[in-house]
């Protein structure tokens, strides 16, 4: 069996969940800040990068962060380009801890109209596909913003996320459309419900060669995305924190049967730049467990 084959079967199959480790641009401050490491800490963007991937590379080494509850792990593109103990970092991710590598393609949120964020242009995409091939990278991830339930909104939100997958697919990557709704939209149900009509519509249409994973919120009402699951061109549906708390996301997880979890927020709750090594293993193992069970629940 292939790399490739192995890493599809072990996504479509196997219990676990798949780490959001992509913050970039304006969230990573917001991620150091949650692990201990204010703006004063560091000083402009090369400074920044480093000490997340600090972070990061401290994750991904920590004694839990491997194939027995992990299934993949989402990266930005430098933390690709990045080495962790002078190796790749996404050969690390699957030679040496069994996760399966994906990569953050999006280069953010256009501004809102219709009540939703696009994705914002993408011209250089093909030579990013070509460049996650040669860094064995299995899949990708682009992450649009629903903000209420606008029906053209969400169509056009629907259309340009399945439109990146296909072009993602013929680069013989697997994409992860990520079309979010705002966990505080005050019309959430009711943008979810609109969200998976357009969703199963674009399913429906794929070609048999082309499958995707899905990363939604937690749905209001649970087990609205079962279908969705359950599609014959669907590899997974996995949730994403959204901003909840580890205990809510978990919990709301947990009554979502065929979901399993992407957290990113969620997975470093907790986690600090000044635990000794033990203390942060410790956390983490905490975490990572918390977010296996709701996973498998």
């Amino acid at each position: 069996m292939s790399p490739k084959d192995a890493q599809r079967t072990r996504i479509a199959t196997a219990d676990g969940f798949i780490a959001a480790l992509d913050q970039s641009g304006g969230s990573t401050p917001k991620a150091l800040a949650q692990y201990g490491v204010e703006p004063e800490d560091y000083s402009g963007d090369v400074e920044m990068y480093a000490a997340v991937h600090a972070m990061r590379s401290r994750i991904i080494l920590a004694d839990d962060f491997t194939s027995d509850k992990i299934l993949g792990a989402i990266l930005f593109e430098r933390t690709m380009d990045s080495q962790i103990n002078g190796k790749p970092t996404a050969q690390v991710l699957w030679e040496d801890r069994g996760v399966v590598p994906f990569l953050k393609i999006d280069k953010g949120l256009a501004d809102e109209a219709n009540g939703v964020q696009m994705l914002k242009p993408m011209p250089e995409l093909d030579a990013l596909l070509e460049k996650a091939n040669a860094n064995g990278i299995f899949g990708t991830k682009e992450r649009s913003l629903i903000h209420m339930a606008n029906a053209q909104g969400i169509s056009d939100v629907v259309a340009q996320q399945f439109d990146i997958a296909k072009q993602v697919a013929a680069a013989g990557l697997v994409p992860i459309v990520e079309p979010e709704v705002h966990i505080d939209s005050d019309t959430k149900a009711e943008a979810e419900d609109m969200l998976e009509a357009e969703m199963m519509k674009h399913l429906n249409g794929l070609p048999e060669d082309v499958n995707v994973i899905l990363k939604l919120t937690i749905p209001t009402k649970a087990g609205l995305y079962d279908a969705a699951a359950d599609h014959s061109r669907v590899l997974r549906v996995v949730a994403l924190s959204g901003g909840y708390s580890t205990d809510t996301a978990c919990d709301l997880l947990s009554q979502n049967h065929k979901m399993i979890a992407s957290f990113s927020r969620a997975l470093a709750e907790g986690l600090n730049v000044k635990m000794t090594d033990a203390e942060f293993n410790t956390r983490l193992s905490r975490n990572i467990g918390q977010i296996y069970d709701a996973s498998v629940a």
